[in-house]
């Protein structure tokens, strides 16, 4: 459906991937889940239909460490695009500095139960340190539990780092629930940390509109709308729920930002000093 609102000129759509196709950009053997393909021609019509003109590719846990995938969206898109990559412990500053070129700004970890769960964290403390010269980011996949275990890795982070869909955090244990308080608290608190005030249909109970999310989202506004950033999620892998639609989620935004200057600075301003 097309959005009820009219996005601002330049807004980004900061959390969206691509999947093959898979005869081009194979899927890694190791892979936990096999996506349809979401081609980024498919991305780009999405986006021209919702009103969105640039946007950050996620780099998916189904094409491994292969960036080829990201990296070819980032090239066919004329500096709109930018992307945070997967990378081993093996990578060569080489390697970095090629991605670098290609438009990534940033390492996605994933601890989430379903793609593997806590990573190795010797390397992941060694490739925050090397992605630092290069004023990289990083992206913590988490489940909501773990902004309570992790609580002494988010403290030794020295770089800006991202949290993914609001912790994905239970929408159905409300905002007094532990997990949401110490992401607020961290928000808070911790100049470093940035949020997404994305993937409601994670944090909801599963039904759209997923209007349970917005008492999430609003709460963060409500502290600094500085560092949060937001996006579709699409394609939206392993949903079990039901299905997002885009221009729905696009009009859910407004309800958890009715301040149209507030939704420039989500989706304007934010993601151009992160990733532009």
């Amino acid at each position: 459906m097309k959005p009820g609102i009219e996005l601002p000129r330049g807004a980004c759509d900061a959390h969206c991937h691509v999947f093959g196709p898979a005869s081009k950009f194979p899927y890694a053997a190791d892979r936990s889940y096999t996506p349809p393909d979401a081609r980024v021609e498919q991305l780009r019509k999405l986006h021209a239909h919702l009103g969105i003109s640039r946007a950050v590719i996620v780099h998916a846990s189904c094409h491994g460490t292969d960036m080829a995938v990201t990296l070819d969206a980032i090239a066919s898109s004329g500096n709109l695009y930018r992307g945070v990559a997967v990378v081993e412990d093996a990578v060569t500053d080489v390697e970095l500095r090629r991605l670098h070129d290609g438009g990534i700004r940033g390492i996605r970890f994933n601890f989430v139960k379903h793609l593997g769960g806590v990573p190795d964290l010797q390397v992941f403390y060694r490739l925050v340190e090397r992605i630092k010269p290069m004023g990289w980011h990083i992206v913590l996949h988490f489940d909501a539990g773990d902004l309570l275990e992790q609580r002494e890795l988010l403290a030794r982070i020295d770089v800006p780092f991202i949290i993914d869909h609001m912790g994905r955090v239970k929408a159905a244990e409300g905002v007094e629930q532990k997990p949401f308080r110490a992401l607020t608290e961290l928000y808070r608190r911790n100049p470093l940390a940035w949020i997404k005030i994305s993937g409601a249909e994670r944090v909801s109970v599963g039904k759209r509109p997923f209007r349970d999310a917005v008492p999430f989202a609003q709460a963060l506004i409500a502290i600094d709308a500085g560092r949060l950033l937001w996006g579709t999620d699409w394609p939206h892998p392993n949903i079990s729920k039901d299905m997002p639609n885009d221009g729905e989620l696009v009009d859910l935004l407004a309800q958890m930002c009715p301040d149209a200057g507030v939704r420039k600075q989500i989706l304007v301003d934010n993601p151009t000093r992160m990733y532009w």
